[in-house]
């Protein structure tokens, strides 16, 4: 019986790793590896119509590393492949009968981890922690197919990765760059009345003129950065909203009693479109008469937009509005940019004929072309935006869409992707749908007439990508292939699906809002005597309106609404209190304990709620009675933190979290439902992406309120009783401070939240279940 060896970890760690690995015995997955050298992307000669760019434009991308996230999200893909991953319809026998079946085969291997651990002093000597790290380790270093096909055509690949041209090609097309070069075209070679375009350009009332010719003083500025007023007010479409002013000359907007499209201000392709977009969300009656534009949610949330004021929608519900949501904020986008572009060919032949003459009335562009950044989690999300701005834009089916069908193929998906037999709750089956990676980018070109998707940044007006995919190009500092100059002239930021970023890499978002609306390095080939002033001044971040769409209210997202949206317009959040939580769904008959934490400040938190913790609420469940007690974390450094002190004290205990393998998996959940392990700590992420069942809880302590306030109620139900009685031996703790207000709130109610907080008490009784 040999001992195992031990890994030797990389050693091109940054010193926060290192200073990580010595404290906790592990690289935290925190620090996502980044690819040095981006994978190229491949040039496309555009076709003259939309059928021949589906034939010959699906040119495959080059191939991409996946990062830990992507390996996590592949694996829901095969789930049907776990003999246990559909939990909920298996018998504790076929449970039983896998694991042990799988145990007999690992049984050398037990034997020398149990050796392993009781001669290996170090923290990470734990043959599970080993399989994680590998796991992890593994998905830094596996291609967008498998591990197995990557393993072969590394060595391949190698060169292309290595050169430091590739990345370049991300941003620029000599070859086609005319053909979708808006200085090149005069508004009339699209084949549309000059008369008509001048009249949108020139609109005085409009809301897109009146925000992009404002002229910002250098007293204003200042006022912006430093004043923050803010008032309330109720509207029947949106509830309760907050309205944050940075000027004095800002006003509230008064809600519209009718949403009749001329007090929209739509670009005339939009006005005939949007009815047939929209449709799905009205009524047969509505669409014969026509007598409905928006929804209601709808009509509120454009017409704060249209008033280009940024927005904080914490309400978004994939089941429920999240459809409605998307296709309204691709209208805005969509009226946006065409307005921006009809200026822009507008001023072309007015250009030409004043040549070297320069006039401040022609100024009507940014540094850089990309207008809109829409940051979305999966492919499949990216997929549904791009369809509605084709649907906005295509009239009469003469829209001409280039690399239509290798867009199709790379984002979407087949139904043979997904496994026939797995059953989920139906909130993950609207999340997880379609194609799931989260890495990726693409640049979309608009002319009245065509869209060119896959369009280089440089010439794109819309870039759709996710979090992971533009920091694999913004890149750390000191990196010599890193670029971000595209970001320089956002004009309108989206941030859908915030919540789920929470469960990503949240610090991909903040890297993000870091570096938009900087000064760029190169020109870009931009004619500075059409660039507006205020971007000449490096006030773009001023003029920039960000719309964010998250399932609730968190700290980090109220930090970045907070701190780096800075539009002169003024910012609104909606602010709808639950006045009941998901505590009443729960449907067991259990005491709940609500236990308070007295903390002076948030930097202290972690470490008071770890020592709260282990010494008042752990030595209450040492006891033998006590067994089967399920420790629910959502922060992954609190589960390693945790999991490493019940190893120094040697409790016998197992553990769970997204970075498990199948084996590690099944082996803990079975030793729990034995009774063999009587504590099993659990992750929050590994419940987002899993949605598990674990048998033989009866006790729980939740280490920290969930995120998600369903998954309260997902784990309490968890619960089920094997004999008539046990319900009576069952228990429910969990532990809470001051600065989990908004978590709480969404647990047990505004009322009862604002109680226990406020409450000389620090422990709060509740009890659910039929006979409550």
């Amino acid at each position: 019986m040999g001992k195992r060896k031990r890994q030797i970890l990389g050693s091109n760690l940054t010193k926060k790793q290192k200073n990580h690995l010595r404290e906790f015995g592990e690289q935290h997955p925190f620090h996502d590896e980044i690819l040095e050298k981006a994978a190229p992307a491949q040039i496309v000669d555009l076709a003259d119509s939309s059928e021949q760019s589906d034939s010959g434009s699906d040119v495959e991308s080059g191939i991409e590393r996946m990062t830990a996230y992507q390996h996590l999200c592949s694996t829901l893909k095969t789930a049907a492949e776990d003999l246990d991953s559909d939990s909920d319809s298996d018998s504790e026998s076929e449970f039983e009968e896998v694991v042990k079946e799988m145990t007999q085969d690992d049984d050398d291997e037990e034997e020398e981890e149990e050796e392993a651990e009781e001669n290996d002093d170090n923290e990470i000597g734990d043959k599970n922690d080993q399989e994680e790290r590998d796991a992890f380790n593994k998905a830094e270093t596996t291609s967008s197919t498998t591990g197995e096909e990557f393993a072969k055509n590394e060595v391949a690949h190698s060169n292309e990765i290595e050169n430091d041209n590739d990345l370049e090609t991300d941003f620029t097309d000599v070859k086609n760059e005319a053909k979708f070069c808006l200085e090149n075209n005069l508004i009339g070679d699209e084949s549309q009345g000059e008369s008509e375009e001048v009249a949108y350009v020139n609109s005085f009332e409009d809301p897109f003129k009146q925000h992009m010719d404002t002229e910002l003083e250098e007293d204003d500025v200042k006022t912006i950065t430093k004043i923050h007023s803010t008032t309330q007010s109720k509207w029947t479409t949106l509830g309760q909203l907050v309205w944050s002013s940075r000027l004095p000359k800002s006003s509230l907007i008064k809600e519209l009693s009718d949403d009749s499209s001329k007090n929209l201000h739509l670009h005339k392709p939009l006005e005939t479109t949007w009815p047939t977009v929209n449709a799905q969300f009205h009524s047969t009656e509505d669409q014969l008469h026509q007598q409905e534009f928006f929804v209601p949610l709808q009509q509120g949330l454009f017409q704060i937009m249209n008033n280009y004021r940024d927005i904080y929608y914490p309400e978004r519900t994939a089941i429920g509005n999240g459809e409605q949501i998307r296709r309204v904020y691709c209208l805005h986008v969509m009226n946006h940019v065409l307005k921006a572009n009809s200026q822009v060919l507008s001023n072309n032949a007015k250009y030409q004929e004043q040549k070297a003459e320069i006039d401040d009335g022609l100024r009507d562009q940014g540094l850089t072309r990309p207008k809109v950044l829409i940051v979305v989690p999966f492919r499949e999300s990216a997929l549904r935006v791009v369809q509605i701005l084709i649907s906005l834009l295509d009239v009469k089916d003469k829209l001409e869409v280039s690399n239509k069908k290798r867009f199709k193929d790379e984002y979407g998906c087949s139904p043979e992707d997904r496994p026939p037999n797995l059953k989920r709750p139906e909130d993950y089956e609207a999340i997880f749908a379609g194609n799931i990676d989260d890495h990726f980018r693409i640049g979309v070109a608009i002319l009245r007439r065509s869209m060119r998707l896959y369009a280089p940044f440089y010439s794109s007006d819309i870039i759709i990508a996710s979090p992971l995919g533009l920091r694999t190009i913004i890149k750390a500092e000191g990196d010599k292939t890193r670029d971000f100059d595209f970001l320089s002239s956002i004009e309108i930021l989206i941030i859908d699906q915030a919540d789920i970023y929470l469960m990503q890499n949240w610090e991909h978002i903040v890297h993000l809002l870091k570096h938009l609306n900087q000064q760029p390095n190169e020109p870009h080939g931009v004619n500075f005597s059409r660039v507006r002033m205020w971007s000449l001044n490096n006030w773009s971040k001023y003029y920039r309106q960000t719309l964010i769409f998250s399932a609730f209210q968190d700290p980090q997202i109220n930090a970045i609404h907070s701190k780096h949206c800075f539009n002169y317009r003024g910012q609104v959040t909606v602010n709808n209190l639950p006045q009941t939580g998901s505590i009443c769904h729960v449907v067991m008959q259990l005491p709940h304990v609500f236990q308070r934490l007295d903390v002076s400040s948030f930097a202290d938190l972690p470490d008071a709620r770890f020592e709260f913790f282990i010494k008042s609420i752990l030595p209450q469940y040492r006891e033998a009675v006590m067994s089967h007690t399920l420790i629910y974390i959502p922060i992954y450094f609190d589960y390693v933190r945790l999991r490493n002190y019940l190893n120094r004290e040697e409790v016998n205990f197992s553990h769970i979290c997204e970075y498990s393998k199948k084996s590690t998996i099944n082996r803990a959940r079975y030793h729990f439902l034995k009774g063999e392990k009587p504590f099993l700590l659990f992750t929050e992420r590994f419940h987002f992406y899993k949605r598990y069942a674990i048998k033989g809880i009866r006790h729980l302590i939740f280490y920290e309120l969930p995120t998600y306030p369903h998954f309260y109620s997902d784990i309490c139900n968890m619960l089920n009783p094997e004999n008539r009685g046990d319900e009576a031996t069952w228990t429910c703790t969990v532990l809470y401070s001051k600065y989990d207000a908004q978590k709480l709130t969404r647990v047990v109610g505004a009322e009862r939240a604002a109680q226990m907080i406020q409450s000389k008490k620090s422990v709060h009784l509740f009890v659910t279940g039929e006979d409550n």
